[in-house]
């Protein structure tokens, strides 16, 4: 049957093609080679489905357009291609042969469930269905085609759920050894609860209104070390840009803060305040409320964080393992 079908697409792809030249009139013995342009083909044969250049180019345009627009050189450029279109083929043959499996065990979704799966994606990226099917346009899509691929992908899930996922069972032990594999990603780094006053400078400000700024930020250190609280100063009222200003930053981490800020910062305790610090903008003041030690998170608290990690790795792992022994067991024939 798989000759027969192989056959029959073959002869209809010649007949049309050789329908094609003669209506242009155009007579084949006169067409040079260099100016024969191939319409369509079969690039891979997936047991008795068929993939043609057609679907794979259709797949390669968006990805195809993006390189192009990175500005490689003809080699680099014709590199990337081959590669990427080698990759997109065997995505397209594991593409079938997980369709084939899913016709096999007659695994159906409805089109509530299609809906649905449509209307969450247009929620988690607060998309209407305009903006969903502008976004679709520019990729090549129509809306109808990628709600076929949205189909076929819930079928897909179905598979793995019933083949895999199913089967998949992550002990308690597997979820502590992981845990004291990695505790580094469970302690929670120190952090710093910072306020701060500041002079923002105007863009060319001239040396004498620095001077100027730096002279009222310096009567704020005065304040300070006569014994009015940072959050008392830092939150009066000013109209004038001139003036100094305050703000609650809020928690963070030292790795989060400016190169100048990390140096400085790392050497107070809470309570600190620093000297007046010169910046790109004008010049501030900071102050350490409250520091947050570091601490390690418990082994209750993650254990479902790890859980869903373990399980995740568990279903990639055995689908590709199942994929392949599919793959093995198929006819594939790939046609350059």
């Amino acid at each position: 049957m798989r000759r027969t079908l192989i056959k029959n697409c073959m002869f209809l792809s010649f007949a049309f093609l050789w329908g094609v030249i003669l209506n242009i009139g155009i007579s084949p013995t006169r067409t040079r080679a260099a100016d024969a342009i191939v319409v369509d083909r079969i690039v891979a044969i997936v047991n008795d489905d068929l993939i043609t250049l057609y679907d794979l180019n259709k797949t390669l345009q968006p990805y195809e357009e993006n390189i192009k627009a990175l500005g490689y050189s003809a080699e680099k450029e014709r590199e990337t291609l081959y590669k990427l279109r080698t990759d997109l083929l065997n995505r397209l043959i594991e593409t079938k042969l997980t369709e084939q499996v899913v016709k096999r065990n007659n695994i159906e979704v409805s089109k509530t469930e299609i809906e649905n799966a449509l209307e969450r994606i247009k929620e988690s990226r607060s998309l209407t269905d305009e903006d969903l099917r502008a976004g679709l346009a520019q990729q090549g899509l129509t809306l109808e085609e990628y709600r076929n691929n949205v189909k076929n992908q819930l079928l897909r899930n179905k598979l793995v759920n019933r083949e895999i996922k199913s089967k998949i069972v992550i002990t308690e032990k597997e979820i502590e050894t992981y845990y004291n594999a990695h505790r580094e990603k469970y302690v929670r780094a120190k952090k710093y609860h910072i306020w701060n006053i500041f002079i923002r400078l105007p863009e060319f400000a001239d040396e004498s209104t620095r001077g100027l700024a730096r002279e009222k930020m310096e009567s704020v250190i005065s304040r300070l070390n006569q014994g009015q609280t940072f959050e008392s100063l830092a939150t009066r009222e000013s109209d004038s840009p001139m003036e100094p200003n305050g703000a609650d930053l809020g928690l963070f981490q030292l790795d989060e803060l400016s190169p100048q800020l990390q140096k400085t910062v790392s050497k107070m305790k809470a309570g600190d305040y620093s000297s007046v610090l010169e910046t790109s903008v004008g010049y501030q003041i900071v102050y350490i409320q409250e520091i947050v030690e570091s601490d390690l998170r418990s082994l209750e608290k993650v254990k479902s964080e790890i859980h869903e990690i373990l399980y995740n790795e568990a279903a990639d792992n055995k689908f590709r393992a199942w994929l392949d022994d599919i793959r093995k067991r198929a006819h594939i024939k790939i046609i350059k």
